[in-house]
């Protein structure tokens, strides 16, 4: 198997995770900063530097779509996000349909005792790591 880096992009944070490498566990790395939402050369180099340190194969990106199955503005930057992503690091970028991906990471961090004034320090890792596992049990089901 490989090791797959799942991604979970906004507007301000980039949430992380990481399979393990038998790709049956996606565990939550880190948040990705940045101060305005079009500044993303260090966001790309942060992720580069996840590919190189967990020798990531396969990248998965949450599509926001809507609940009516169309895809928005956010889903159109997110694609623009996955394709840059894809030609920086020269890997294989899948979307992923990430409905209520936050607001699953949310009802943990609840479940969990979080503060409300610290979750926005782990709800988008969280957020990936649950992208990564909806993607990690879709490849399970195909074999």
């Amino acid at each position: 198997m490989i090791r797959i880096l799942g991604l979970d992009y906004g507007k301000r944070y980039v949430g992380a995770a990481v399979s393990d490498p038998l790709g049956l566990t996606a565990q939550p790395l880190e948040v990705i900063q940045r101060k305005e939402e079009n500044k993303l050369r260090r966001t790309f180099a942060r992720i580069e530097e996840l590919v190189k340190e967990y020798d990531v194969k396969r990248i998965v990106v949450g599509l926001p779509k809507n609940m009516d199955d169309t895809e928005g503005e956010s889903a159109a930057k997110c694609r623009d996000f996955a394709a840059n992503v894809s030609r920086r690091t020269g890997i294989e970028t899948v979307l992923w349909d990430e409905r209520l991906s936050s607001v699953s990471a949310n009802d943990i961090l609840i479940e969990s005792g979080v503060r409300r004034e610290d979750k926005k320090k782990y709800i988008d890792k969280i957020a990936a790591s649950i992208i990564l596992r909806d993607y990690l049990d879709f490849l399970s089901e195909e074999k």
